[in-house]
């Protein structure tokens, strides 16, 4: 398994340099070929939809539609997909941020029955309280 770091997943998402796009798609495509799996760690997945929010300025049904193709792919591992899809399916009606709903769904997974917060939106989420 080869795990990929954020700049390389980016540049395979958003295909904003040819040359890396590239150089991604054959790493990716090597490593399959191989039967090898490629893997996303929760910290690259959650620095990747910074970089679409913030730099490219994806608006969040993109960044889902990113996010749950590549959920989708079978030769991709996540880190606790399970809390992916969670924090995804809360974070598309939410005002809080990605992050947000990642940490709280990651905790709830974790055995937390809540996570406290002074985040105002991430408190009106049902797995947060407010601290």
């Amino acid at each position: 398994m080869l795990g990929v770091d954020t700049n390389v997943l980016v540049r395979f998402l958003v295909r904003d340099d040819e040359d890396q796009f590239e150089r991604a798609q054959k790493l990716i495509k090597l490593e399959i070929a191989a039967g090898r799996h490629v893997f996303v760690s929760l910290l690259v997945l959650l620095e990747t939809e910074w970089v679409l929010r913030s730099r490219y300025s994806l608006q969040k049904n993109l960044i889902i539609e990113a996010i749950s193709r590549l959920l989708d792919a079978a030769d991709v591992r996540f880190e606790d997909e399970p809390a992916i899809e969670e924090a995804l399916f809360i974070w598309k009606d939410a005002t809080a941020d990605f992050a947000d709903c990642l940490i709280g769904a990651k905790n709830r997974r974790l055995g937390c029955r809540a996570t406290a917060t002074f985040d105002t939106k991430a408190s009106k989420l049902s797995v947060f309280i407010a601290a």
